[in-house]
């Protein structure tokens, strides 16, 4: 059978398949140590799921830190600074292409002022050389000191420019294309999709982005005064403006509209002060030369009403030197914002359910494929678990069912008999079966309680003899006849686990508990007649049922290891059976330091000698009524030791000195063992 396990993803595992065998496995693992369904599969969605041939579910660990580590291998990649830095430095080629083209006119002309002039033509003005050449200075030093006066802001010195008569043709062409750039740039910015629609941005397409935006401001005022606008009729004008895949209703319009202005407010905030002075100047006067700077101004404040902005930007620290343009630069802000929302749903993995919340799109989109498929695998996790009956839903929580149960416990008995397997102990994992043992020759009539291992041939005889000849053979209750078989003889046990705050350090009550798990699941599928108790012990003992077992977990802040108690309670409950033997099996790290005395507990440490008094006499009394008790140490100490030689001086039981580790094949080798007697029928 193929086991799973969870670990830490490295990066070279791949994407399985989930089954639900294996994810209930895992999640008992989880459940074991933390006692709650909700709690342990929300663990394992954080940690992942290891599977077969090192392939891999990753959790939401692994997908926060690879989501970590993006954001910043974009951060030390990118210098945002250098987007306003490299529109200044165009800007400037510009002007001084300008500078040379003015002063190669001059140049040419001056040279032109001193060769003979051809004749005008018939109906040509004559123009004396040296009036033109100072025509031309006079312009020429015109334009020299507009330049020399230009506004050092990008959005002043662009304005200024837009007003600019260019004598260099290649300078002028240059700056067409800057404005042309810087317009696409602006309106991406807002409008993306409206944008991709508008190819060349000629006026009457900047006329329809004005009416769109005309009739968006009324239709959000509608809604603000309480109205119902017609989203329909608005998206059946402007519908173009929102690209191949136009928002639904006017809640996700409001949403697309309010990324794109909050994205524009994280790449201010990103800049620098005097940097950021200089984008917002050049935006607010590319608007305003299109018309467009009132009616943002509006929509901007009417999105502010719907969605207040604050808790959508961040401002984000550029570390690298890879320049970007003003639209990378978006598209940044889009991909850092996107990252850092993605973050903020992963860690509000408030209940299993919420993981159905991410969008497995989105992830795949920021982190790749295999990250996608490892949440639709998580998805899936509680539909799993449901479908094989592991769980069930109880309102808002996850309650384990009794198959559930059944299969921790035979999960805690598989991995103790892995580990002795693999410790060479010499024994194997024991097959379900009817509760006996090696087959011996000889039959007997079946009676109830017998291990049903049917001998056919016999069987159909009986029925024959008692039905006569005839087809088909009617076969009752009183024709089954069975082999005889190795038997085994009817226990019943008490386990004792120490609850104390000892217990749960360095994990020995986890070991316990799946220790208990086992030998509950042992006992129910190999030893279906004998019966077991399981009794938990701190300040005070009471009694857990089985099913409770992985939810019991070290709650108490109280002190006492009240061993005297636990006993008391043992021992009445073995008295309702009268069975071939009666054993209580203790684990425990530590000396008494607690009794009972008139129904209330009293602690001290080091023991009292009335503590360890009544705890002996328990012992004594259990010894009495034919109970023994057999203890499993997982701690050693000269005192511990002392009491324990008492202990099994006056109860004639035994006692073990193990670990964690090995309290497992200790207690159930031990149990099985001294179960095994033959019984012929």
């Amino acid at each position: 059978m193929v086991r799973s396990k969870y670990s830490r993803w490295d990066g070279s595992q791949e994407i399985f398949s989930v089954e639900k065998e294996e994810l209930m496995d895992a999640l008992s693992e989880e459940l074991v140590n933390h006692g709650d369904v909700d709690s342990a599969l929300r663990r394992l969605m954080q940690r992942g799921l290891q599977g077969p041939m090192n392939k891999r579910i990753q959790g939401m660990e692994e997908l926060l830190r690879r989501l970590n580590s993006k954001r910043q291998e974009l951060l030390k990649k990118y210098d945002l600074h250098s987007m306003v830095d490299d529109m200044q430095a165009e800007l400037n080629d510009i002007v001084n292409k300008e500078r040379q083209g003015i002063q190669k006119k001059l140049s040419d002309a001056e040279k032109g002022a001193g060769q003979p002039q051809a004749s005008p033509k018939p109906g040509e003005s004559s123009q004396p050389p040296d009036d033109l050449l100072k025509a031309l200075k006079q312009v020429a030093n015109r334009n020299l000191n507009f330049l020399d006066n230009l506004p050092p802001d990008l959005g002043g010195k662009v304005q200024q420019l837009s007003s600019y008569e260019f004598m260099d043709g290649e300078a002028r062409g240059q700056f067409e294309e800057f404005l042309k750039k810087l317009k696409k740039s602006v309106n991406d910015a807002f409008f993306k999709d409206a944008s991709k629609a508008m190819k060349d941005m000629s006026p009457e397409q900047i006329k329809g982005l004005k009416d769109m935006l005309k009739a968006l401001n009324r239709m959000l005022m509608e809604k603000r005064l309480g109205g119902e606008p017609n989203f329909k009729e608005f998206m059946d004008k402007f519908g173009s403006y929102f690209g191949s895949d136009p928002p639904k209703d006017l809640e996700e319009l409001i949403k697309r509209m309010q990324g794109r202005m909050s994205q524009m407010e994280s790449l201010m905030d990103s800049l620098s002060e005097s940097q950021k002075k200089e984008l917002e100047s050049l935006i607010d006067s590319m608007l305003a030369k299109e018309g467009l700077g009132s009616a943002m101004a509006e929509l901007a404040y009417n999105l502010e009403y719907f969605m207040p902005m604050a808790g959508m930007k961040s401002s984000y620290p550029f570390e690298g030197n890879e320049s970007v343009s003003m639209d990378q630069a978006m598209d940044l802000m889009k991909q850092l914002q996107e990252l850092d929302g993605l973050k903020k749903e992963m860690g509000r993995l408030g209940s299993v359910s919420s993981v159905k919340d991410i969008d497995p799109k989105k992830v795949k989109d920021l982190l790749g494929e295999d990250a996608a498929e490892s949440l639709k695998q998580m998805q899936h996790y509680i539909e799993l678990l449901e479908e094989a009956g592991y769980v069930t839903q109880n309102g808002t929580h996850l309650e384990l069912t009794a198959r559930g149960m059944r299969r921790i416990g035979q999960k805690a008995l598989r991995d103790i008999f892995s580990y002795m397997k693999k410790q060479g102990a010499g024994r194997h994992e024991m097959k379900k079966g009817g509760g006996t043992g090696d087959i011996i020759e000889g039959t007997k009539k079946y009676e109830y309680g017998d291990p049903f291992l049917l001998h056919l041939e016999k069987t159909l005889m009986n029925a024959l003899q008692r039905e006569g000849v005839g087809s088909p053979v009617k076969i009752g209750q009183q024709d089954f006849e069975v082999y005889q078989a190795e038997d085994f003889s009817r226990c019943t046990t008490v386990l004792m686990l120490d609850m104390s705050w000892s217990m749960f350090l360095r994990g020995k009550f986890t070991a316990a508990k799946k220790v208990a798990l086992a030998l509950d699941s042992l006992i129910r599928t190999q030893f279906p007649r004998d019966s077991l108790y399981l009794v938990v012990f701190s300040e005070y003992a009471r009694e857990i049922k089985s099913p409770l077992l992985p939810f019991t977990d070290w709650n108490e802040y109280v002190y006492g290891t009240n061993m005297h108690h636990g006993f008391q309670l043992s021992r009445q409950l073995l008295a309702k059976h009268k069975t071939d033997s009666r054993q209580i099996i203790m684990v425990t790290d530590g000396e008494p330091t607690a009794h009972l005395e008139n129904g209330v507990s009293y602690f001290q440490y080091p023991p009292s000698p009335r503590t360890l008094e009544l705890t002996l006499l328990e012992a004594k009394r259990c010894a009495q009524e034919g109970i023994v008790i057999n203890t499993f140490m997982l701690d050693r100490s000269f005192y511990m030791t002392r009491f324990m030689e008492q202990l099994t001086k006056i109860n004639k039981g035994r006692v073990f000195f193990t670990s964690p580790e090995k309290l497992g094949e200790y207690l159930l080798v031990d149990y099985v063992s001294n179960k095994k007697r033959r019984i012929v029928a």
